[in-house]
């Protein structure tokens, strides 16, 4: 039920309920179309939380190498960002163990300040797990059906539109098989996790990909990927994933579909303080939402950079230039003088976004 206002001649005439019922179904059904974005930061210099980590962390690994904890102190620019790329976003879910950046402007109107206990089951907590944090997304207090998960190390560099993240409340992907890279800093061993679960939950790929067909070979998906998917339909299972460090469309109700489906495999992960090879991430909600034909092709809009001192130029060049939309700063052991590569790349940020943001004091 709803009304217009100018075909109106007496306004007692209108029952009072019904009309604030009319106006609520309104403006619920108007936020189904809306995208909100979801970032998990973390300071690694946080004495508090250092000291808390420290006492979990009895026999350091991989899992819990400095490289994934340490700041490049360029979050600002990720607001910078995402208030002139992306203003037409609904509402940011900043997540994080406790702190917060000194200059945040925390009463923005589209900030949502999520602490870990806010939304992660308490038996799971305390975690240094990003596969915990992420998992559970969907328990967040208020996130919208329709969400941008963006590390913290993936920035807009320039104009996007919500169709290219979503087209008609459907989130948008690259489409593709691929073969998974072993090796030993490789996430191969995640990845495959996922790939394990994806195969026992669907079953034969060569029946998923013929139910939907023009999405697996949607010109969107490029060349290359359509090629790879054609060679490695041949065998009746799913060798991997096509996968970009980049910014992912989500679904809340994949997140509940995932979990219901494979609860034992996520449950085991968050049970982890720290990542392993053994872990599941949220690329399995990634997976899933391809294999359930749910997501829409859409060509790729950004470029990760997996950091080593001679792509760092390039990278900050390109930033500069704004050559892609999205672009992934990946923190490496192989950076070497981290404090000389945090200015050269706080320099080609502040080249583009100079101004201050909303989001800051």
């Amino acid at each position: 039920m709803s009304y217009e206002y100018d075909e109106l001649e007496d306004f007692d005439d209108i029952d009072d309920e019904a009309f604030d019922e009319a106006v609520q179904i309104e403006e619920v059904s108007g936020d189904q179309d809306k995208i909100d974005f979801v970032i998990a930061w973390v300071d690694g210099d946080d004495p508090a939380w250092r000291a808390e980590k420290e006492k979990y962390d009895l026999r350091p690994s991989k899992g819990s190498a400095e490289v994934r904890f340490r700041d490049w102190n360029n979050l600002r620019y990720w607001f910078r960002g995402v208030e002139k790329f992306a203003p037409w976003v609904r509402k940011i879910h900043f997540v994080t163990w406790g702190h917060l950046p000194k200059w945040l402007n925390t009463d923005n109107p589209k900030l949502h300040i999520v602490n870990h206990r806010d939304y992660i089951p308490g038996k799971y907590l305390p975690t240094f797990n990003s596969h915990t944090i992420e998992l559970n997304f969907h328990r967040i207090e208020g996130l919208a059906e329709n969400f941008v998960y963006f590390n913290d190390d993936m920035f807009l560099t320039n104009e996007v539109t919500e169709e290219d993240f979503f087209i008609e409340g459907e989130p948008c992907d690259v489409y593709g098989l691929n073969c998974l890279y072993f090796a030993e800093d490789s996430i191969a061993h995640i990845n495959g996790s996922n790939v394990a679960e994806i195969n026992k939950h669907f079953g034969s790929s060569k029946r998923v990909i013929s139910k939907n067909r023009s999405k697996w070979y949607s010109p969107e998906n490029s060349f290359k990927n359509n090629f790879k998917t054609l060679m490695l339909s041949r065998w009746d299972w799913f060798p991997g994933f096509h996968y970009d460090h980049l910014p992912t469309s989500f679904k809340k109700s994949t997140f509940d579909e995932v979990w219901n489906s494979c609860g034992k495999a996520l449950d085991r992960t968050c049970r982890c303080r720290f990542r392993s090879d053994l872990n599941v991430n949220q690329w399995l909600m990634k997976y899933w939402q391809m294999c359930s034909g749910v997501s829409i092709p859409r060509r790729e809009i950004g470029h990760c950079y997996h950091l080593k001192d001679e792509d760092i130029r390039p990278m900050c060049d390109d930033i500069i230039k704004q050559k892609y939309k999205v672009i992934c700063v990946n923190d490496t052991a192989m950076t070497t003088e981290f404090d000389k590569k945090c200015k050269m790349l706080r320099k080609s940020f502040y080249s583009i976004l100079p101004e201050k943001s909303g989001f800051e004091l």
